[in-house]
């Protein structure tokens, strides 16, 4: 009887398409107004996650969502599975814009601590109580105040330090810092960055990969927004005195040289607010798509009415080794002519290669599949 009930669960798990390791995700929600690239779909994956941030999928299919409004960190249990369920994880935070797990436990990043849920899957629905991890990160006043965090293939936290400011030098500020999981050994990695809200690592050469939000009221156009690679520890990438690489800032110009810090590797649109940054990983999408770079840009603010709005997407970054050699829309649809529809804030690639987006203006998250 044992013998045959094995029989019966290997058939079933072949059958399911599990043999790859990742369940069939069914259907969701068209999300007809997207504008995806022919054999791909846009569907709404999970509804009434208000102010969808950041996303972190642990390993029993719960995907943690963070929020810059609310202080809530939600989490949909099942989320890639059938009736997905959405939980108020923790309540009462401070900005936690951030989320990232580490040997089961969620870590948050508020605006100005960080904090840790040991076991959080296993603590959905009882309200845990927090850790405090790192109980004064650097602070001066709200602006850039909300944070990104990731844990590095070195094991370790990296959390950004935005400027208090659109432009000034502030020490301690933009920065990225790094620290061991339990909050010591804090330290600057990356400086000279005016706000990042979204980092990542090349999956072959593990080096860091960050974009960053250039500044405002130099003009419609200008500066651009920027794709940075970090390819060690210690590297300055110019703000506040450099913007795209070869821009002297009108202010703090005098503080540095643009030829002494690191140019991007793609400077992106003017003021199109790039956050998330993932390479793509998957083996769902073309072939073309791997190792590629994908960008969600949440949309600008800081154009005239006249030169329009900016962002709003999803774009693309193809690359040759670590050279960028095309920028362009991948998803579009999120602004109508002059009307916003939505803004994309996190990207992460599920286990079956699909996409997921989150939006925190309509308060969902969307799932990008390829079906050819």
């Amino acid at each position: 009887m044992l013998i045959h009930t094995l029989v019966l669960l290997t058939v079933t798990f072949l059958a399911t398409g599990c043999a790859s390791g990742a369940l069939a995700v069914p259907p969701g929600k068209p999300a007809s107004f997207l504008r995806v690239p022919a054999g791909f779909r846009a569907e709404i994956l999970v509804e009434d996650v208000p102010n969808a941030r950041s996303m972190a999928l642990g390993e029993r299919g719960t995907l943690f969502v963070g929020t810059r409004s609310g202080g809530t960190v939600y989490a949909v249990r099942n989320a890639l599975g059938a009736n997905p369920a959405v939980l108020k994880f923790a309540e009462g935070l401070r900005m936690p814009n951030g989320v990232a797990l580490y040997d089961g436990a969620l870590y948050v990043a508020e605006q100005k601590r960080l904090i840790r849920f040991p076991d959080a899957e296993a603590s959905l629905g009882s309200s845990p109580v927090p850790e405090v991890i790192d109980p004064a990160l650097p602070f001066k006043g709200p602006l850039h105040s909300w944070k990104y965090l990731a844990v590095g293939p070195d094991n370790k936290l990296y959390v950004p330090i935005g400027a208090p400011c659109n432009v000034c030098n502030e020490p301690g500020f933009g920065v990225i810092l790094r620290m061991n999981p339990d909050g010591s050994g804090r330290e600057v990695y990356a400086s000279g960055i005016r706000n990042s809200v979204g980092f990542t690592w090349h999956p072959a050469s593990k080096e860091l990969w960050f974009t960053d939000n250039g500044r405002d009221m130099l003009g419609d156009d200008v500066p651009p927004c920027e794709l940075n690679r970090a390819a060690r520890a210690g590297l300055d990438f110019g703000f506040p005195y450099c913007h795209g690489g070869t821009i002297a800032d009108p202010e703090f110009g005098l503080a540095g040289s643009c030829s002494e810090a690191v140019a991007p590797v793609q400077n992106l649109g003017p003021h199109v607010a790039p956050l998330a940054v993932r390479f793509y990983t998957g083996k769902m999408f073309p072939p073309e798509y791997r190792g590629q770079v994908l960008i969600a840009e949440h949309g600008s603010w800081n154009r005239s009415k006249e030169a329009g709005k900016t962002g709003y997407r999803v774009t693309l970054v193809r690359l040759k080794g670590n050279e960028a050699v095309a920028y362009e829309p991948f998803i579009e649809g999120w602004l109508d002519g002059d009307v916003v529809q939505g803004r994309p804030v996190d990207l992460l690639v599920a286990p079956d290669g699909s996409l997921l987006i989150s939006d925190d203006q309509r308060g969902v998250i969307y799932r990008i599949s390829y079906t050819g």
